[in-house]
């Protein structure tokens, strides 16, 4: 999804993530060639540097205030999300600008990470003038 919607990076953690082996990349379909991967040791400190450089960051948590339809997103935009089941940790969402959900009309409130990833990735890209 990442490599779709021409993501400039994604940041990830050393640890709790998967290893960047084979599997991951036959998974991720080729997009591990087109997207930078930076892993970070304190995701909280990433996400405090993220906002010195200026990144409106914004943290996916399906009990957020705020729809991401109905957020102010503005560039340069960083897409915080968790673990699945889990969700944002507590340091990683309170380094987060604003939190927001994805306003699902079905049964189900959330989404797996993944599909959560690639309908907020959608839904910023309307939302943002193009580059």
């Amino acid at each position: 999804a990442a490599a779709a919607f021409a993501v400039d990076a994604l940041v990830t953690t050393e640890r709790h993530s998967p290893e960047m082996s084979g599997v991951l990349a036959k998974a991720a379909s080729g997009g591990l060639e087109h997207v930078p991967v930076a892993s970070v040791v304190n995701l909280a400190r990433a996400l405090e540097e993220l906002g010195d450089m200026g990144y409106l960051r914004v943290g996916l948590d399906s009990d957020g205030p705020a729809s991401l339809e109905n957020a102010p997103l503005v560039r340069p935009l960083a897409l915080v999300l968790g673990a699945e089941g889990k969700g944002l940790r507590r340091l990683s969402r309170e380094k987060c600008d604003v939190l927001a959900r994805l306003d699902m009309p079905g049964a189900v409130r959330s989404l797996n990470v993944s599909n959560a990833c690639a309908v907020a990735l959608a839904t910023a890209r309307f939302k943002l003038p193009p580059v």
